[in-house]
């Protein structure tokens, strides 16, 4: 800062603001179908199978995971457009626990079974825009524009 408080670092990037916003509304969407199938929103969870009803009813472990993967996505994103450095952090835990839920419920559950391949391309897309969060939030951190 100078003597007037004005920042002396980079600029915002008119990108940051870009995809900060974008992160803020995809997480926002994976923050609301948690709140919807935690809370068994009967309006919302009526577009699942019975089975799919089923399946998201997760131990305690794997929805506190959940948990920390959508909103760690949300705080994440929050944090990347208040331009704090924080945002690699909450981002990489962000990454590391939908990794967890990824591997329970493909791997040692069986939710290629009832989400299909479409379940699991769809994990496969969730964990590619988290790790591009995170390496956005970082490549951001060492230009100088994260504080």
């Amino acid at each position: 800062m100078t003597d007037a408080g004005e920042p002396t670092g980079p600029g915002t990037p008119k990108h940051l603001w870009i995809v900060g916003i974008l992160a803020l509304l995809w997480d926002g969407m994976g923050a609301f179908d948690f709140v919807m199938t935690q809370t068994e929103n009967e309006r919302y969870l009526a577009a699942f199978t019975p089975e799919q009803r089923e399946f998201f009813r997760f131990p305690w472990l794997i929805d506190f995971a959940w948990g920390v993967a959508v909103w760690g996505g949300v705080l994440g994103s929050v944090l990347l457009l208040a331009r704090k450095r924080p945002a690699v952090k909450v981002f990489g835990l962000s990454l590391a626990a939908v990794i967890v839920t990824t591997v329970h419920n493909f791997g040692l559950s069986n939710g290629l079974e009832v989400l299909g391949g479409a379940g699991l391309a769809f994990m496969v897309v969730i964990i590619g825009v988290a790790a591009a969060l995170l390496a956005y939030s970082r490549a951001m951190a060492r230009a100088g524009v994260l504080t």
